[in-house]
């Protein structure tokens, strides 16, 4: 397949993300707190993929600021994940319409009753994870406009399953809705073999971090720099009748006081000073905390540097469209290098 063949294929196989997207590429960029923010996000955006805001424990104020911000940076389509545990979700909500945001990704959990709908009808299309089939099916059936499954090489919050597992089992399955696959995609060859299995895109987020336009911490990036795939472990949970999403992330001290933190947590809630959901908001509250001073403060040491998997692949600080462009060109070369035929496969 010569150049232009597989520049068109690749037109092709993600032709439904970059149309349901509105983007040049369907390359989303992760929602990572205290990253994701207005200049990383508009850097995606012009660089022809899709930003994507961290609303993650903003006030309905600050997310309204950061939204204007972003639209003040470019005037490409870039969305805003919202968290569906987060206290003021309809405020949220509410501000994403007001301020003509074109998605909205509802992460965290089930969205609760009517929140897919209100963004619907507000003009805003959906976007949700699905960690099983089942979930996708019944996501998609209330209304949700597109599906992100996200294995557990990601960085930050993870389910149990592995990404390839996720996308033999999901993509099959959905059809009737753009699905995006995340989770320890770092080169364009991944990206490819997803968007070949079915893929109408791909977000990354780990790979993203060391972009130039990224606000994270010198500390915080070099800590990625460092890192192989293997330092990146997730976190302990310490009682399973507890049930706390494990967290992806550089073991350092950080991970220790997580540990201690959510052993407090548990003896409150054993004694009935917590219910269930006002102790997880308390250990989202202590992961809001530990991550901004990694990546603001620079305490890579006690802070919480959260990474995928796809860590060891990130080895120097570039601009975010040159890492776009080193994806697409890595998966055209892919596509380039292929021989085609049976005489071609006898020659080998």
């Amino acid at each position: 397949m010569d150049r232009k063949a597989a520049e068109a294929h690749l037109d092709e196989l993600w032709q439904r993300g970059r149309a349901f997207l509105g983007s040049r590429y369907a390359i989303m960029g992760g929602a990572m707190t205290w990253v994701s923010e207005r200049h990383l996000v508009s850097a995606i955006s012009n660089g022809g993929g899709f930003g994507v805001i961290a609303c993650g424990s903003m006030t309905p104020d600050l997310l309204r600021t950061e939204i204007k911000a972003t639209q003040e940076l470019t005037d490409k389509p870039f969305g805003v994940n919202l968290i569906t545990m987060h206290p003021a979700l309809t405020d949220l909500i509410g501000v994403c319409l007001e301020t003509k945001v074109g998605h909205v990704v509802l992460a965290g959990g089930l969205p609760p009753g009517g929140a897919i709908q209100k963004l619907k009808d507000g003009g805003a299309k959906v976007m949700c994870f699905a960690p099983a089939v089942a979930l996708a099916k019944k996501l998609v059936r209330s209304g949700a406009d597109a599906i992100i499954i996200e294995g557990m090489e990601a960085g930050g919050h993870i389910g149990p399953v592995s990404t390839s597992v996720l996308a033999q089992e999901i993509l099959p399955a959905i059809r009737d809705v753009p699905v995006f696959v995340a989770g320890g995609i770092g080169r364009g060859q991944a990206m490819l073999g997803y968007l070949e299995m079915g893929a109408s895109g791909v977000q990354l987020g780990t790979r993203f971090v060391c972009a130039t336009e990224s606000i994270a911490h010198p500390n915080f990036k070099k800590a990625f720099l460092r890192a192989s795939a293997r330092d990146a472990m997730p976190s302990v949970q310490l009682d399973p009748r507890f049930p706390v999403i494990p967290v992806r992330a550089l073991v350092n001290d950080g991970v220790k006081k997580f540990n201690e933190m959510q052993r407090q947590v548990i003896d409150r809630f054993d004694k009935g000073e917590l219910d269930m959901k006002a102790a997880q908001l308390e250990i989202e509250h202590f992961w809001a905390g530990a991550l901004r001073r990694a990546v603001i403060d620079g305490d890579v040491d006690s802070g919480s540097v959260m990474a995928g998997q796809s860590v060891g692949m990130v080895v120097k600080e570039q601009q975010t469209a040159e890492i776009i462009r080193d994806m697409i060109e890595e998966a055209i070369s892919a596509l380039a290098d292929r021989r085609t035929g049976r005489a071609a496969g006898a020659e080998r």
